[in-house]
């Protein structure tokens, strides 16, 4: 099974634990039969509870958002593959809902038959570090919206922002990103990017990120 180690960290910034793909892949490989595969367009919302029931979501193709209800707030973003709704229980699943942020394709099933799937075929090493990556990218959010300064979240937003697929790149301004994902004033976040574009930092047109030229650690 994969490893769960840090992946590389820029100076500064804590840094993002290591999509554990291959635990991933084998949990996809036996779910993936008894779902339920819906193709739809970018801004497809989803609920985790359908009835009484917790649902579990396979993102086989796309990419996808994590959304708490209350705010709009962006919790994270996954690329397929990946597997929402494992880890879920009523009192916080009816907190949060899934968006699409492209055209996806995705599987639906009971949570309870996801669990029975994963049981019967001894899948719960790989279900154990889904559980882990799924904690460490919470962690990892948290902090960096609440330990982190305003420069150091806004860094943060942007090479996430760059290392999107350029669907999304494309159809969402740098600060529409940082704000979607951030508790920062519009007024705040503008103003350091106005900054980063003036002195060469970042290249953008007309809000949309283009590339990324350097980064300071601090400013």
């Amino acid at each position: 099974m994969s490893a769960l180690k840090p992946g590389p960290q820029d100076a500064g910034l804590m840094p993002e634990p290591n999509k554990p793909r291959q635990d991933i892949h084998l949990l996809i490989q036996h779910l993936s039969d008894a779902s339920n595969k819906v193709l739809t367009q970018k801004r497809k919302s989803f609920n985790f509870i359908k009835g009484q029931e917790n649902q579990c979501f396979l993102l086989l193709k796309g990419s996808v958002s994590l959304y708490r209800t209350s705010d709009g707030i962006i919790l994270s973003s996954e690329r397929a593959p990946y597997i929402f709704g494992l880890s879920s229980q009523n009192s916080v699943s009816q907190h949060l809902y899934l968006r699409t942020e492209e055209d996806s394709l995705i599987g639906m099933l009971p949570f309870s038959e996801a669990k029975r799937i994963i049981k019967t075929n001894n899948l719960w090493e790989s279900y154990a570090n889904l559980l882990i990556y799924n904690a460490s990218r919470i962690y990892s959010h948290c902090v960096a919206i609440s330990q982190l300064s305003s420069y150091e979240i806004i860094k943060r937003q942007l090479l996430q922002l760059h290392n999107e697929p350029i669907g999304i790149r494309q159809n969402i301004t740098a600060a529409n990103y940082i704000l979607s994902r951030t508790f920062l004033s519009r007024s705040g976040v503008m103003r350091i990017l106005s900054r980063l574009k003036a002195d060469g930092h970042i290249t953008a047109e007309r809000g949309i990120l283009l590339s990324i030229n350097n980064l300071p650690d601090n400013y």
